[in-house]
């Protein structure tokens, strides 16, 4: 199984840390949309590590144009000759509104139109066919010479989205190149409400979609070490278990009061007491936990044959790139 991993350097260590990743066995890196831009460093990767894999995981759609989603797309795709994957996500109303100072409404349609309209000039420019994208939400006509790169060498880039709900994931199905598991997840959200979702969006299609897990890890080679792994990522468990958009995967768990209870320390800045709420159950099914043998078991237990491949990050705490190589040689075993 294919292994990407969190791509945190500062942007001026990005290529070597990319590089060296690589040499750890990983097969690819990937972006998150934080306190950076989520396309710099992948630039900077694809073009100094060869044979590297590089997705943004996710770019958030909704406040671009899907003109300069798909030139990024583009021109990334060809500085890593054919490895680049666009992964789009829709975030929440409050960040696109009141962060982004965008638009928020009806997101499962909304996306559903903006990944249609990046695969459209996509397609136009691979195939030399006139731009027509005509959807609820975007326009795109008109496609001068003078703005069109030309055919890619290496085709199209992938569009992928970032879904967690049933109607989001769903649409992902029906018209996206694969779908990205959201990293707050279990195993029994995945099976009960995920795996469904995506065969009712695929039924009766025979179009080539990839399901990529991702992982958050808490994984160390001693028990003092997995003990500060599993610490750090309780900080994280909390922050998106106060989120509403949450609440199914915990819902499906039986902890659905959580939500709210997290949700009103969050608002008065109480983070401290938030992660002493995710107590070591929470943290076993809502995350991989152990050493590099006991993550790879798990990811294969959790998510078995339905993924492609697997995003694994670590989040808040530094871990050996020795355990990263065993952890990708343990992944690329049959």
């Amino acid at each position: 199984m294919p292994i990407d991993v969190w791509l945190n350097a500062p942007l001026a260590e990005s290529a070597t840390r990319a590089a060296r990743l690589r040499e750890l066995g990983v097969d690819g890196v990937f972006t998150f949309e934080g306190a950076h831009d989520v396309f710099a460093p992948l630039t900077l990767a694809a073009a100094a590590v060869p044979g590297l894999d590089v997705m943004t995981n996710v770019a958030m759609a909704f406040p671009r144009s899907p003109v300069h989603l798909a030139h990024a797309a583009w021109d990334l795709h060809t500085l890593s000759r054919g490895r680049f994957r666009l992964g789009l996500g829709s975030q929440i109303r409050t960040h696109i509104e009141r962060r982004y100072g965008s638009v928020w409404s009806e997101p499962v349609e909304r996306m559903r139109d903006t990944v249609a309209a990046v695969q459209a000039i996509l397609h136009a420019w691979q195939s030399g066919e006139r731009l027509r994208h005509e959807g609820r939400f975007w326009r795109h006509t008109l496609m001068p010479p003078q703005f069109d790169p030309g055919p890619n060498e290496y085709g199209p880039p992938p569009v992928l989205v970032g879904a967690l709900g049933p109607r989001m994931t769903e649409m992902t199905a029906q018209v996206a190149d694969g779908l990205l598991v959201m990293p707050f997840n279990t195993e029994r959200h995945f099976h009960e409400r995920t795996l469904p979702a995506v065969a009712r969006g695929r039924a009766g299609s025979e179009r080539p979609f990839q399901i990529i897990a991702e992982a958050i890890c808490a994984m160390g080679d001693s028990a003092a070490e997995i003990d500060t792994a599993r610490r750090a990522v309780r900080n994280l468990l909390a922050f998106y278990g106060s989120t509403p958009a949450y609440r199914p995967v915990l819902e499906v768990q039986g902890w659905a009061k959580l939500q709210p209870e997290l949700n009103a320390l969050s608002k008065q800045g109480r983070w401290q007491e938030m992660s002493g709420l995710i107590d070591d159950e929470m943290v076993d099914a809502l995350t991989i936990s152990g050493t590099p043998a006991e993550c790879a078991g798990q990811i294969r237990a959790r998510y078995g044959d339905h993924i492609a491949r697997v995003c694994c990050y670590f989040p808040g705490y530094s871990v050996r790139d020795e355990s990263v190589a065993e952890l990708a040689a343990l992944l690329h075993r049959d």
